[in-house]
């Protein structure tokens, strides 16, 4: 291990927590002093566009939590562990090899390895947002309007723009820099009809080192889709589909969602056609939003018939354990307990719901379904891409529905929760060795405030739950994907 090489003492290990919470991280051959706590820091580029991007064995040090299983309310203490003085460790491959305390570490893997001190920091796998859309972001906080009438006038008009291939890179790279200073490394992400905002997203996430999900959306629906973003016809999404597919899907960290837009914005042979492809390839994700607004489950009545909104997309084969539905706010026990059957899972958006209006998503009834959730940013309807602040309005909407979200809970959601959600737990969301070392830094003296709640707190639990509710972008010191820096606020060199 290099010179620089902190000395770590002995701790009591799992679930605790020395009191000096404080203390910055130090990162290896650090440059500067940290930026004021504002700034957003830079976005590491990728330096190959192979999509080959670990950077060799390394060792992190500092506070490290991750999750087992959902924590459930009361919060199981046997679903997470922490580790106070803790080591993450990480292979050339760019996989976990241990996580635990730093004084049981195996002095095979400290041998050649290089360090990154972040003692004093939290150390969480990276944050996984189950619902967002890359061609929004000019249309975060637009005002004054509910869903039907808010796609109407601001989200259709900045989607008609990706049918030029240039903006499509431009906003792909924009969108997934405000990810990664969020300490985002993993999300299911809609983009438009356009074949080119699919290209721009999968080659700037490539570009990256990205685990990322997207695909086409399809509306051909008139006038719930507006002529100018309907696809011309359902054989031609179709094919553009395909060659989609065969272009990115399984590429280096890569995967195809079919994206349906919602119901009401495609016809029935839309929605046989995706059913089709989805038994054709069973490995393919579906994305697509459903029963987030009382009067688009109306329109979905008036158009589909039947005995609710997920029964429409049950009719025609989409409800698959890959299949992941934005919302689910105005929905039934029955409808839970189909989609718990199928496997299928719910995004649960709760700073788009709230800004829209739309309604509580109630999130024990789902979780008492055995109904899979994770959460969703659902930028542009969703007013921020940080997963700590969606956490914050998530523990409103669940305490304005009587019940309480603990910071425990609330971390699952945002990592191991969300890959559940996308069936990628075998993959990402925890550091069981194995898994692909993604990770997110959090910084709990990040604004006065934060840092004077951290002091104050009387236990980790305390920190944790301040973290959930104060923290934002501000709080992510650093991202890691595949062990490899891709975001650092504090402009660090780690060699």
């Amino acid at each position: 291990m290099s010179d620089e090489k902190a000395t770590h003492t002995s701790g009591p290990g799992r679930r605790s927590l020395l009191a000096g919470m404080g203390a910055a991280a130090v990162p290896v051959m650090a440059l500067s002093a940290p930026p004021a706590a504002h700034a957003i820091g830079r976005t590491v580029r990728a330096q190959s566009p192979t999509g080959q991007h670990q950077a060799g064995p390394s060792v992190v040090f500092g506070h490290v939590l991750h999750f087992l299983k959902d924590p459930g309310d009361p919060p199981d203490p046997t679903a997470w562990e922490l580790f106070e003085d803790g080591a993450l460790a990480i292979g050339g491959d760019g996989k976990v090899a241990y996580a635990g305390p730093a004084s049981d570490l195996p002095e095979r893997l400290r041998r050649g390895a290089r360090t990154i001190d972040h003692r004093g920091h939290l150390i969480v796998p990276g944050f996984v947002d189950t619902h967002i859309h890359a061609a929004q972001v000019d249309v975060i906080a637009s005002y004054g309007k509910q869903l039907l009438e808010w796609l109407e006038t601001y989200v259709f008009p900045a989607e008609a723009k990706f049918d030029r291939a240039a903006h499509a890179r431009a906003l792909a790279g924009y969108f997934l820099d405000r990810l990664l200073a969020a300490g985002t490394t993993t999300a299911s992400v809609f983009p438009t009809i356009h074949p080119a905002s699919v290209d721009a997203f999968f080659e700037q996430s490539l570009q990256r080192g990205l685990r990322m999900l997207c695909g086409k959306v399809l509306m051909d629906r008139e006038p719930y889709a507006p002529a100018y973003l309907c696809d011309r016809s359902v054989a031609e999404a179709e094919q553009q589909t395909r060659e989609l597919i065969g272009r990115w899907h399984g590429k280096d960290r890569l995967g195809y969602s079919i994206t349906p837009r919602f119901a009401p914005t495609s016809t029935e042979p839309m929605l046989a056609m995706t059913g089709r492809l989805l038994e054709e390839h069973p490995d393919l994700w579906l994305q697509t939003h459903a029963a987030e607004n009382k009067d688009e489950v109306a329109l979905v009545k008036k158009l589909f018939g039947g005995r609710s909104y997920i029964d429409v997309y049950e009719r025609y084969g989409l409800l698959t354990k890959r299949s992941l539905f934005a919302h689910c706010v105005h929905i039934d026990a029955t409808d839970r307990a189909r989609l718990a059957a199928a496997g299928s899972s719910v995004a649960f958006c709760p700073t788009s719901n709230l800004f829209l209006g739309s309604g509580l998503f109630d999130l024990h009834a789902a979780r008492r379904s055995k109904v899979s959730v994770g959460l969703g940013t659902d930028v542009g309807a969703g007013t921020s891409y940080s997963l700590l602040t969606t956490l914050n309005e998530a523990y409103k909407v669940t305490a304005l529905r009587g019940r309480t979200l603990s910071p425990y809970r609330g971390f699952y959601l945002a990592t191991l929760g969300g890959a559940q959600a996308l069936d990628l737990d075998d993959t990402i969301g925890n550091f069981r060795p194995g898994n692909e070392a993604d990770f997110t830094v959090l910084d709990f003296t990040a604004t006065e405030t934060l840092a004077r709640r951290t002091d104050v707190a009387k236990d980790f639990t305390e920190r944790l739950f301040a973290l959930m509710i104060l923290g934002d972008e501000r709080a992510v010191a650093a991202t890691y994907a595949q062990g490899r820096l891709v975001h650092d606020r504090e402009i660090a060199c780690l060699g």
